[in-house]
Protein backbone atom coordinates (compact mmCIF):
# COMPACT_ATOMS: atom_id res chain seq x y z
CA UNK A 1 0.00 0.00 0.00
CA UNK A 2 2.39 2.47 1.06
CA UNK A 3 4.68 1.84 -2.30
CA UNK A 4 1.16 2.39 -4.46
CA UNK A 5 0.58 5.59 -2.67
CA UNK A 6 4.29 7.02 -3.08
CA UNK A 7 4.13 5.70 -6.79
CA UNK A 8 1.09 7.62 -7.15
CA UNK A 9 2.58 10.70 -5.74
CA UNK A 10 5.72 9.96 -7.83
CA UNK A 11 3.82 10.31 -10.90
CA UNK A 12 1.30 13.39 -9.64
CA UNK A 13 4.57 15.60 -8.65
CA UNK A 14 5.69 14.56 -12.15
CA UNK A 15 3.23 15.27 -14.49
CA UNK A 16 1.33 18.71 -12.50
CA UNK A 17 4.27 20.61 -13.43
CA UNK A 18 4.30 19.40 -17.05
CA UNK A 19 0.45 20.06 -16.93
CA UNK A 20 0.19 23.48 -15.50
CA UNK A 21 2.86 24.88 -18.51
CA UNK A 22 0.48 24.06 -21.13
CA UNK A 23 -2.25 25.23 -19.78
CA UNK A 24 -0.51 28.42 -18.73
CA UNK A 25 0.17 29.35 -22.35
CA UNK A 26 -0.11 32.82 -23.19
CA UNK A 27 -2.32 33.57 -26.26
CA UNK A 28 -3.19 36.91 -27.36
CA UNK A 29 -7.35 35.53 -26.74
CA UNK A 30 -6.60 35.48 -23.33
CA UNK A 31 -5.07 38.94 -23.00
CA UNK A 32 -6.23 41.10 -25.10
CA UNK A 33 -4.61 43.97 -23.47
CA UNK A 34 -1.64 44.72 -20.77
CA UNK A 35 -2.06 46.34 -17.60
CA UNK A 36 -1.16 49.39 -19.06
CA UNK A 37 -2.48 49.69 -22.23
CA UNK A 38 -5.19 48.36 -24.96
CA UNK A 39 -3.17 47.87 -28.24
CA UNK A 40 -5.16 47.28 -31.59
CA UNK A 41 -3.15 44.37 -32.88
CA UNK A 42 -2.20 41.25 -31.25
CA UNK A 43 0.13 38.15 -32.14
CA UNK A 44 0.88 34.56 -30.66
CA UNK A 45 4.48 34.47 -31.10
CA UNK A 46 5.13 30.51 -32.18
CA UNK A 47 7.81 29.88 -29.39
CA UNK A 48 8.92 30.77 -26.01
CA UNK A 49 5.61 31.44 -25.04
CA UNK A 50 4.84 34.93 -26.10
CA UNK A 51 3.24 37.82 -27.90
CA UNK A 52 2.98 41.06 -29.08
CA UNK A 53 0.78 43.63 -28.57
CA UNK A 54 1.35 46.95 -30.49
CA UNK A 55 -0.36 49.99 -32.04
CA UNK A 56 1.28 50.99 -35.51
CA UNK A 57 0.73 54.67 -36.52
CA UNK A 58 1.44 54.49 -40.29
CA UNK A 59 1.87 58.68 -40.68
CA UNK A 60 4.78 58.66 -37.96
CA UNK A 61 5.55 55.23 -38.92
CA UNK A 62 6.21 54.55 -35.32
CA UNK A 63 4.71 51.68 -32.93
CA UNK A 64 4.04 51.14 -29.70
CA UNK A 65 4.64 47.70 -28.44
CA UNK A 66 4.44 45.08 -25.08
CA UNK A 67 6.28 42.35 -25.66
CA UNK A 68 4.91 40.09 -23.05
CA UNK A 69 6.72 36.67 -22.53
CA UNK A 70 6.31 34.13 -19.40
CA UNK A 71 9.71 33.93 -17.48
CA UNK A 72 10.97 32.98 -13.69
CA UNK A 73 12.43 36.16 -11.75
CA UNK A 74 16.02 34.72 -12.15
CA UNK A 75 15.90 34.84 -16.39
CA UNK A 76 15.65 37.45 -18.73
CA UNK A 77 13.18 38.14 -22.05
CA UNK A 78 14.53 39.75 -25.08
CA UNK A 79 12.57 41.18 -28.00
CA UNK A 80 14.52 42.68 -31.56
CA UNK A 81 14.18 44.28 -34.79
CA UNK A 82 17.19 43.00 -36.98
CA UNK A 83 17.31 46.03 -39.52
CA UNK A 84 18.76 43.82 -42.19
CA UNK A 85 18.07 39.99 -42.53
CA UNK A 86 16.15 37.58 -40.42
CA UNK A 87 18.55 36.22 -37.44
CA UNK A 88 19.81 36.97 -34.33
CA UNK A 89 23.20 38.32 -35.10
CA UNK A 90 22.65 42.13 -36.56
CA UNK A 91 19.32 42.82 -33.96
CA UNK A 92 18.78 45.11 -32.23
CA UNK A 93 16.99 44.54 -28.29
CA UNK A 94 15.27 45.68 -25.69
CA UNK A 95 16.37 43.37 -23.21
CA UNK A 96 14.68 43.02 -19.48
CA UNK A 97 15.01 40.96 -16.21
CA UNK A 98 14.20 41.07 -12.65
CA UNK A 99 17.04 41.90 -9.69
CA UNK A 100 17.60 40.29 -6.68
CA UNK A 101 15.73 43.17 -4.75
CA UNK A 102 12.08 42.49 -7.18
CA UNK A 103 12.75 45.81 -9.48
CA UNK A 104 12.63 44.98 -13.13
CA UNK A 105 15.83 46.33 -15.43
CA UNK A 106 15.29 47.12 -18.92
CA UNK A 107 17.51 48.81 -21.72
CA UNK A 108 18.40 48.13 -25.12
CA UNK A 109 21.34 46.51 -26.53
CA UNK A 110 22.70 45.57 -29.65
CA UNK A 111 23.56 41.63 -30.79
CA UNK A 112 26.41 41.59 -32.77
CA UNK A 113 27.86 37.87 -32.70
CA UNK A 114 26.86 34.63 -31.05
CA UNK A 115 28.49 36.16 -27.81
CA UNK A 116 27.02 39.81 -27.42
CA UNK A 117 27.98 41.67 -23.86
CA UNK A 118 24.47 42.38 -23.67
CA UNK A 119 25.16 45.71 -22.40
CA UNK A 120 22.96 48.88 -22.88
CA UNK A 121 23.82 50.47 -25.87
CA UNK A 122 22.12 52.73 -28.64
CA UNK A 123 19.70 51.33 -31.41
CA UNK A 124 19.53 52.41 -35.05
CA UNK A 125 16.09 53.55 -34.62
CA UNK A 126 14.31 55.68 -32.20
CA UNK A 127 13.30 54.22 -28.65
CA UNK A 128 11.00 55.85 -26.26
CA UNK A 129 8.53 55.14 -23.09
CA UNK A 130 10.67 52.13 -22.54
CA UNK A 131 9.86 50.53 -19.33
CA UNK A 132 9.55 47.07 -18.31
CA UNK A 133 7.20 44.81 -15.25
CA UNK A 134 7.31 41.54 -13.89
CA UNK A 135 3.91 39.83 -12.70
CA UNK A 136 2.51 36.48 -12.44
CA UNK A 137 5.81 34.88 -13.94
CA UNK A 138 5.65 36.97 -16.98
CA UNK A 139 7.89 39.55 -17.84
CA UNK A 140 6.79 42.48 -20.45
CA UNK A 141 8.31 45.28 -22.25
CA UNK A 142 6.78 48.57 -23.19
CA UNK A 143 7.92 50.78 -25.64
CA UNK A 144 7.44 53.21 -28.81
CA UNK A 145 9.42 51.71 -31.71
CA UNK A 146 10.34 53.63 -35.11
CA UNK A 147 10.40 54.40 -37.63
CA UNK A 148 11.93 51.54 -39.76
CA UNK A 149 14.49 51.74 -42.53
CA UNK A 150 12.46 49.02 -43.94
CA UNK A 151 8.62 50.80 -43.24
CA UNK A 152 6.04 48.64 -41.48
CA UNK A 153 7.96 45.17 -42.08
CA UNK A 154 10.50 43.99 -39.98
CA UNK A 155 13.05 40.83 -39.38
CA UNK A 156 12.22 40.40 -35.65
CA UNK A 157 13.79 38.27 -32.84
CA UNK A 158 12.45 37.39 -29.14
CA UNK A 159 14.13 35.41 -26.64
CA UNK A 160 14.56 34.39 -23.49
CA UNK A 161 17.43 32.37 -21.17
CA UNK A 162 17.47 31.57 -17.45
CA UNK A 163 20.70 33.41 -16.12
CA UNK A 164 21.53 36.58 -15.24
CA UNK A 165 24.93 37.52 -13.75
CA UNK A 166 26.19 40.63 -12.74
CA UNK A 167 23.42 42.12 -13.95
CA UNK A 168 24.35 41.23 -16.94
CA UNK A 169 22.28 38.73 -19.02
CA UNK A 170 23.98 35.40 -20.00
CA UNK A 171 23.74 33.03 -22.78
CA UNK A 172 20.34 31.60 -23.72
CA UNK A 173 19.47 27.75 -23.94
CA UNK A 174 20.34 26.43 -27.86
CA UNK A 175 16.46 24.62 -27.78
CA UNK A 176 14.45 24.30 -31.15
CA UNK A 177 12.65 26.77 -29.30
CA UNK A 178 15.30 29.13 -29.16
CA UNK A 179 17.04 29.13 -32.11
CA UNK A 180 13.38 29.30 -34.14
CA UNK A 181 12.26 32.29 -32.15
CA UNK A 182 12.74 34.63 -35.55
CA UNK A 183 10.28 35.88 -38.09
CA UNK A 184 8.91 38.49 -40.33
CA UNK A 185 6.24 40.99 -38.73
CA UNK A 186 4.14 43.55 -40.81
CA UNK A 187 2.89 46.26 -38.36
CA UNK A 188 0.03 47.25 -40.80
CA UNK A 189 -0.83 43.71 -41.33
CA UNK A 190 0.02 41.68 -39.14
Amino acid sequence: MAITISYTLVLIFYFLPSHFDISYALTCTDHRSTSRSLYTSCKDLPHLSSQLHWTYNSTMGVAKIAYRARQGAGGWVAWAINPNQIGMVGSEALVAFVNSNGSVTVYPTMITSYSPSMLPADLSFRVTDLSAEFLSNQITIYATVGPFAGGSVVNQVWQAGNLVLDGVPQMHAVSQQNLQSTGELDFLSG
